[in-house]
């Protein structure tokens, strides 16, 4: 009678159990733009972040630019290139063409957009060298993009001229790209946004400045140097909180062969960029080297499995990156 009622209650504990929901993982993603880096200038330098990263994802080249001579042509331009990723779209939807980003058409919405109205009470934060980003590329606080507020913003150092005095060597970007790679750390590590975006500029000053040379490739890898201030953080939370972290980072554009100094045209190498990720499950096009700009957005948004709305996902331009489940 007793190993009767024993065998019932265990019977109905594997049954209770088994119909009890799977355990999912709270989602947390990091993007970073490394300005202006040609993938043969990163790939010869020293990143022992990056390669591990990469180590534990993928790493391939990639491209930006539109389709060439076509409706989607799209400069190699800095902001151009933050937009394209941030929306998923070229030029020719979002509106912006150079670095003056006169009239952007919020139409598009960008993936912080898209995280605030898919999920409200998500942390969105932004850790910038140039406060453009926030102020004109994302519209904080514009009617256009339905008033979008995020909760941390570490941006407009470049613009304290008395902290940090301007100089024809760029090193107070040098300093400036140091300490907001230190507050992305510090805010990751102790408040964990939903969505973060980290722009560091430096390594494009280098090259506009010197092309391809050791002063490059010494940005290159402080770059790295800083990335792993995140990367160190991402795995200590992954370990102590049970978080799921996505990191994806990449460049906004090449620069042009065969000194490596200017951007802006459609050569191969001004339009050629890179991705590095820790994402394991990559599509095979990620690593066939015609994965594009405009496919980060959509895999950023699989990653985060958060709903879009079909009048959004119907105009972008790219498609993800990531295997489906």
């Amino acid at each position: 009678m007793e190993s009767s009622v024993l065998f019932r209650f265990l019977l109905f504990s594997v049954i209770h159990l088994w119909a009890l929901p799977i355990f999912s993982q709270e989602k947390k993603l990091v993007f970073i733009i490394l300005d202006g880096i040609p993938a043969s200038e990163l790939e010869r330098a020293e990143t022992p972040n990056l390669d591990q990263i990469a180590g534990i994802g993928g790493y391939a080249r990639a491209f930006t630019g539109g389709i060439k001579e076509g409706y989607s042509q799209t400069p190699t331009i800095s902001a151009v290139g933050y937009n394209s990723l941030l929306t998923g779209t070229w030029a020719n939807k979002h509106n912006v063409w150079d670095n003056d980003i006169v009239a952007p058409n919020y139409s598009y919405w960008t993936i912080f957009r898209l995280m605030r109205e898919a999920k409200p009470n998500s942390k969105l934060a932004i850790f910038s060298t140039w406060e453009d980003n926030r102020t004109k590329l994302l519209g904080e606080g514009l009617n256009e993009t339905g008033n979008l507020k995020l909760d941390f913003a570490f941006d407009g150092f470049e613009k304290d001229t008395l902290t940090y005095p301007h100089d024809s060597d760029k090193d107070y970007i040098r300093k400036i790209d140091n300490l907001v790679s230190f507050e992305a750390a510090h805010i990751l590590k102790t408040q964990a946004p939903d969505l973060s975006w980290v722009y560091l500029e430096f390594t494009d000053d280098m090259g506009h400045r010197f092309g391809k040379s050791p002063q490059l490739t010494s940005a290159i890898e402080l770059a790295d140097e800083q990335v792993g201030r995140i990367w160190e953080v991402i795995q200590l939370r992954e370990k102590n909180f049970g978080e799921e972290w996505l990191i994806w980072i990449t460049t906004d554009h090449g620069r042009k062969a065969p000194d490596f100094k200017d951007h802006g045209g459609q050569s191969d190498s001004e339009r050629e960029i890179w991705m590095v990720t820790n994402a394991k499950n990559l599509s095979d096009r990620f690593h066939s080297g015609k994965a594009v700009m405009v496919d980060i957005l959509p895999s950023l948004v699989d990653f985060l499995e958060i709903p879009v709305p079909e009048t959004q996902r119907k105009n972008w331009d790219g498609s993800s990156l990531l295997k489906k489940k």
